[in-house]
């Protein structure tokens, strides 16, 4: 959804981005203010309440058709990430992930963008 260039970004970067720039790429619909999302979400979601479910239903089935991959195309990317998981590189960086804090310290994803360059010795 983001386009080719901005996922190689996403992905192969493995950063964080702010509301804003999550939004200008796409990877969000909308950055808003905590204190207007509520708001925001009850309105929307109350004037989709007001349409014909069939229609609704119909808008939804026409935008998955177009715009979700197949079943197939998300067994292979799950497989594919699975392999890469058993990786020796990868087993190394997830247990320096492990020694770092991951699945223990509750703020380690904060942390994420500022260890991530230190996680494999060079």
């Amino acid at each position: 959804m983001v386009g080719r260039g901005r996922a190689l970004e996403i992905v192969l970067g493995a950063n964080d981005f702010d509301g804003d720039t999550a939004a200008q790429y796409g990877y969000v619909n909308r950055a808003l203010p905590d204190k207007q999302l509520d708001s925001f979400v009850d309105a929307l979601a109350r004037r989709i309440a007001t349409f014909d479910g069939r229609a609704i239903a119909a808008a939804k089935h026409l935008i998955n058709q177009v715009s979700l991959p197949s079943a197939d195309n998300l067994l292979s990317a799950l497989n594919s990430f699975q392999t890469a998981l058993t990786w020796p590189e990868a087993l190394q960086r997830v247990k320096a992930l492990l020694r770092q804090g991951l699945q223990q310290d509750r703020n380690f994803e904060r942390q994420w963008p500022a260890i991530l360059d230190s996680l494999v010795e060079k």
